[in-house]
């Protein structure tokens, strides 16, 4: 009597005779892999400890004590155009910040606040103008630019998430985005020293105060986007010529000595009818001296960037060798500023919610954040990216996958970073047992090591002291 087979049956004896085989072919197959693979470590092994350096591949790892892989890269990248390269994000050196300060509140002698406690965390900026700017958190999201650095997608999601937290949003240097004050919280916009830097009276009419761009933290100086890099929307917004390229000025349009300083002022408190100019600056050694002439001009805000700050495309050299870092500039300017009536925001390298609030202890008005929102926005959709791209190509302006960036998602995402920070910051002073985010002052912290005592005039955590009788 014939054997008759169904197609299931044959099925299943294919799919055994395909395990045994797999399985016979690794079990052959595990001998001779390990002796390839013991071959090539002894091969390996001893050219690393027997050939002299000239013929050891171990001379690049010599080579990386004394220089970073960083600097092996952008070296690379210089050799292979010739041109003076840029980096996104600013400088990966880790200046002097707040992290050796410490918060250090009393136990037995002042009780922390309960956990359902209210915490005032309001903030005014430019109090001396006819209408100041105010906001229910010390937090704002930090310029970047429309075109030249981030897209249209971004700069919206940016300006929703600043309305789901009430707070503000910088425009950044770039050419204004009509969008983008309809859909903010409250919007700052920055006059800038670009050819569209001065803006229009209409432009103006849409801002809740006004911001002076003279430098940042990782940028200042004149610099030039090749009109490749600003095609679109935001060339014809900028209002430049098919095939210009956008070229940076060395102050707004309209200041060409310092002479004309006074001029542009009083004209620009007509336009800004009542609102606060702002004056945006990068952190230096000459800070003082700055800082007086703003004060001789009226302004009614001072935002020092420091050298931690992050800027798009920027040469490395700006990024790490350029000013301080900003807890230098603004233990200078709160002194500098004191009576006079000038808010003082500062920026650059900001984080974390301790050290926003460090910075706010020794006297910061408010702190502007770029790069917390700006890797917030892309969070859990850097999956269209990853793992051939960076999740930062999310956002750029000349990027091609910009329009894959989901703004309400996206502007969700910023608007809880933002939040859950400012929850952290609420229960350090609920800890404190403040109920203000005005009553946080310098004697709410403790240094851990003379210099930063020294800089910053906070008490020097010390040894042993003697015990009273």
């Amino acid at each position: 009597m014939p054997i008759i087979i169904s197609n299931f049956h044959l099925l299943w004896l294919l799919v055994a005779l395909l395990i045994i085989a797999i399985t016979t072919i690794i079990l052959l197959a595990r001998p001779f892999w390990r002796y390839l693979i013991e071959q090539i470590m002894d091969e390996a092994v001893c050219k690393l400890l027997s050939r002299d350096y000239e013929q050891n591949p171990a001379e690049l790892y010599s080579s990386l004590k004394r220089f970073s892989v960083l600097n092996l890269i952008e070296t690379s990248l210089r050799a292979e155009s010739g041109k003076a390269i840029v980096r996104p994000l600013g400088s990966p050196k880790n200046f002097l910040g707040y992290d050796n300060l410490m918060f250090t509140p009393r136990q037995m002698t002042v009780f922390p606040l309960p956990e359902n406690a209210p915490v005032d965390m309001s903030v005014i900026l430019g109090t001396k103008a006819q209408k100041p700017l105010k906001l229910p958190i010390p937090l704002m999201i930090g310029a970047m630019a429309y075109g030249l650095a981030v897209s249209e997608e971004a700069k919206l999601a940016l300006a929703k998430a600043s309305k789901l937290l009430q707070t503000a949003t910088n425009s950044g240097e770039g050419p204004f985005l009509p969008e983008e004050p309809v859909v903010a919280g409250k919007f700052i916009l920055q006059i800038c020293r670009w050819p569209w830097g001065d803006r229009t009276d209409e432009q103006i009419a849409a801002a809740d105060m006004l911001e002076v761009q003279m430098g940042q933290g990782a940028d200042m100086g004149t610099s030039r986007i090749d009109a490749v890099d600003i095609e679109g929307r935001a060339r014809i917004l900028g209002g430049l010529a098919a095939g210009e390229p956008a070229i940076a000025l060395p102050a707004p349009p309209g200041i060409r000595t310092i002479t004309d300083w006074p001029d542009f002022m009083v004209k620009l408190r007509q336009k800004a009818k009542g609102i606060p100019i702002g004056l945006k600056l990068m952190a230096t050694d000459r800070i003082e001296e700055e800082l007086e002439m703003a004060v001789k001009l009226g302004f009614d805000t001072v935002a020092i960037d420091g050298s931690g700050g992050g800027s798009h495309a920027t040469a490395p050299i700006k990024q790490d060798d350029f000013g301080v870092p900003n807890i230098y500039a603004l233990l200078r300017a709160k002194q500098y500023l004191k009576n006079t009536g000038i808010s003082l925001v500062v920026s650059g390298g900001f984080f974390s919610p301790g050290q926003c609030l460090k910075a706010l202890a020794l006297g910061a008005d408010a702190i502007y954040l770029g790069t917390v929102p700006l890797l917030a926005l892309a969070h859990n959709q850097s999956v269209k990216a990853s793992p051939w791209e960076p999740p930062t190509t999310l956002v750029y302006y000349n990027s091609p996958m910009k329009t894959q960036l989901h703004i309400g998602e996206a502007a969700v995402n910023v608007a809880n970073a933002l939040h859950s920070m400012i929850l952290e910051m609420q229960e350090i002073l609920q800890a404190l047992g403040k109920s203000s985010l005005k009553e946080l002052c310098p004697d709410d912290l403790v240094a851990l090591d003379a210099f930063t005592a020294k800089l910053t005039g906070v008490k020097l955590q010390t040894g042993l002291t003697k015990a009273k009788d």
